[in-house]
């Protein structure tokens, strides 16, 4: 998929733009191939190509254990409504444990498909001893049976630089069908 990070430093007067593509294994390794930066180097250097290290390390390193599933979330339902004119019902979501990469929030489940179409709130332990909260919100599209990311937008107070603010947009999701799924140490998806 093709992805485009619009990131800025406010206090600091700074901005940059990133467009990419992004791909996923069918292992789930997530890679990314940069096309295009506009902007400040700081940026670039220290909120883009941090955020990219940081999802892509998340994803090697991911497991069961941040799945958000009842092994490690309690859920609360809080109500149902519309979403992206589908039907869906939302819950709250706490952490069971303080775990890096665990939020506390919001998930709506779509009710036609029961995939995930938007989680919110803010992770339950810092990932770095330079942030002090990082707060998100990530819409997903549901395509062919699949739970697509379509957005993410981040607040992160940090202990340097104040408020950074990354919005990803994610577009022209496409399975690359024409590798052999025998070879899965290569991109598949895109």
């Amino acid at each position: 998929m093709e992805v485009e990070i619009q990131a800025s430093l406010p206090k600091l007067k700074k901005h940059g733009r990133l467009r990419g593509l992004r791909r996923i294994s069918k292992l789930g390794r997530i890679t990314y191939e940069r096309l295009a930066f506009e902007g400040d180097g700081t940026v670039k250097n220290q909120v883009i190509a941090r955020y990219l290290t940081a999802e892509v390390e998340s994803h090697d390193e991911q497991s069961p254990s941040l799945s958000v599933t009842p092994a490690n979330y309690k859920f609360a339902y809080k109500s149902k409504g519309m979403i992206d004119g589908r039907r869906a019902y939302m819950f709250s979501v706490t952490p069971r444990k303080k775990r890096a990469g665990l939020f506390k929030g919001e998930l709506w489940i779509d009710a036609a498909t029961y995939l995930p179409v938007l989680e919110s709130g803010y992770l339950v332990k810092s990932p770095s001893l330079f942030l002090k909260r990082v707060a998100f919100v990530r819409k997903f599209e549901i395509r062919d049976g699949l739970s697509v990311p379509r957005q993410i937008a981040s607040t992160v107070d940090t202990r340097i630089w104040g408020q950074a603010q990354l919005e990803i947009d994610f577009t022209n999701f496409a399975v690359d069908e024409s590798v052999p799924p025998a070879d899965s140490g290569n991109n598949h998806g895109q």
